[in-house]
């Protein structure tokens, strides 16, 4: 192969569209929110059509809230703190599921891993507001 046609290769290899970093957020979200969400967020998920009471559109969090979108409510709704009531019972309690979930925490454990996760995962909702 000749220099300069592996040169190009290498560095359209190396370039940013091919090499993207993963959105923790977006995993979290398509992975444990959007069977009952939707992948867009709207309330519209495949469960949706299963589950007894309406289901959120998370698109509008802000919007109905005076155009602030509402962090720290989102935060307690997702680890489970607010007791929020969904499909008939309990919301599932992300924050213990992500406790479980941390095989290895590391030095600081496991509620660093799910801080984290659950952080990510608001950022990419907030991001996600009409």
């Amino acid at each position: 192969m000749k220099p300069i046609a592996l040169t190009a290769m290498i560095l359209a290899l190396a370039s940013p569209v091919l090499a993207q970093e993963p959105d923790p957020g977006r995993e979290t979200y398509t992975t444990y929110c959007a069977a009952c969400h939707g992948l867009e967020a709207q309330g519209d998920g495949a469960m949706s059509e299963i589950i007894s009471m309406p289901i959120p559109d998370l698109t509008q969090l802000s919007a109905n809230n005076d155009g602030m979108f509402p962090m720290l409510e989102v935060i307690h709704i997702i680890d489970g703190r607010t007791g929020l009531r969904g499909h008939g019972g309990p919301m599932p309690v992300y924050g213990a599921l992500f406790d479980q979930e941390a095989a290895n925490p590391g030095p600081y454990g496991a509620p660093l891993y799910t801080r984290g996760k659950i952080l990510s995962l608001v950022y990419y909702l907030e991001a996600m507001q009409n």
